[in-house]
């Protein structure tokens, strides 16, 4: 467990001694579109994209991290079984390493790594729309990503009788249309029509309204960003999942709510944020987070990023 701490310490610690080169002359905002009126000034809110895309030529290295619940209100001796596992940082629920590359201003291609379901994924961003003057009142960008699980055939069909074993059953997908604005200087707002779809899933029922799940699913999801002082954000997003078999399910289906605060350090933002999904990319949270905080299943997580020009 300790070693797992350290570890996380020193990712971070990593990150930021990387991020003081040049820091003194070159703001974050250089690594975003030019000329926009950066409604989020980062790639990522909590669990949600934001409408930014990298700059051209510019390369983002991006490290997302998600530790365990911090507390559990169900269980026998709550806070004793918080304490034994320190709030959930002695283990890792979810984390995500990823590239993404500004092919254009306008256009971002990314990859990624993800330990839930053992998932590589390519992404896919496109700014069709910016806030600029009161023409443009809103950013909108198109979000996608794939996804393909490396976990052993026996994890995945795991539970399941007389199927036909298929390799496009490791894919999933995500589709995003984000649509943006900043109200001010100190408010912004995003909301987020997505859908979900699974090539693969296990047939469950719910057994309160017997309905099935579906390999589809469309989530809307909402953001905010409120600034606090010059180097303080809080940040938070919530997708509502539109799913009957997810409603009230006796099975717990949760629907993925994240708060959190950037700060700015030397001209770089660092968020670390609380939620009670259980995974990182879009399409493994949404349908999958099984945890509520009203239960107190909330976990500790961060998002950093370096930048390198190529």
């Amino acid at each position: 467990m300790i070693r797992k701490i350290v570890f996380s310490i020193l990712v971070c610690f990593s990150f930021s001694m990387l991020a003081q080169e040049n820091l003194l002359k070159v703001d974050i905002l250089t690594y975003y579109t030019p000329n926009t009126e950066y409604v989020f000034p980062t790639s990522k809110i909590v669990n949600s994209q934001t409408t930014e895309t990298i700059r051209k030529n510019f390369l983002a290295v991006n490290l997302s991290q998600r530790f365990e619940n911090a507390y559990h209100s169900t269980v026998k001796n709550p806070l004793n079984s918080a304490a034994h596992n320190f709030f959930g940082l002695g283990s890792i629920s979810d984390v995500r390493f990823s590239l993404d590359y500004g092919l254009t201003n306008y256009l971002t291609l990314g990859i990624g790594r993800s330990k839930f379901k053992e998932m590589f994924d390519g992404t896919f961003k496109w700014r069709m729309l910016t806030q600029t003057t009161a023409n443009r009142p809103v950013s909108i960008t198109f979000y996608g990503n794939i996804g393909y699980s490396t976990m052993s055939t026996e994890k995945l069909y795991a539970g399941v009788v007389l199927v036909k074993k298929n390799e496009f059953h490791r894919l999933q997908y995500c589709s995003q249309l984000l649509i943006a604005r900043k109200i001010n200087e100190k408010i912004s707002l995003q909301m987020m029509p997505t859908y979900v779809y699974r090539n693969f899933i296990k047939l469950d029922v719910n057994t309160k309204n017997f309905a099935e799940d579906k390999n589809g699913l469309f989530s809307m999801g909402f953001a905010a960003r409120l600034k606090l002082s010059k180097k303080a954000t809080f940040v938070f997003d919530y997708f509502y999942n539109a799913s009957a078999f997810q409603n009230k399910n006796p099975l717990g289906y949760y629907n993925a709510f994240g708060a959190g605060v950037e700060l700015i350090v030397r001209g770089r933002v660092f968020n670390f944020n609380f939620s009670n999904s259980d995974a990182i990319l879009e399409s493994n949270f949404m349908p999958y987070t099984r945890s509520t905080w009203l239960r107190g299943q909330f976990k500790l997580g961060f998002n950093v990023s370096k930048w390198f020009i190529l």
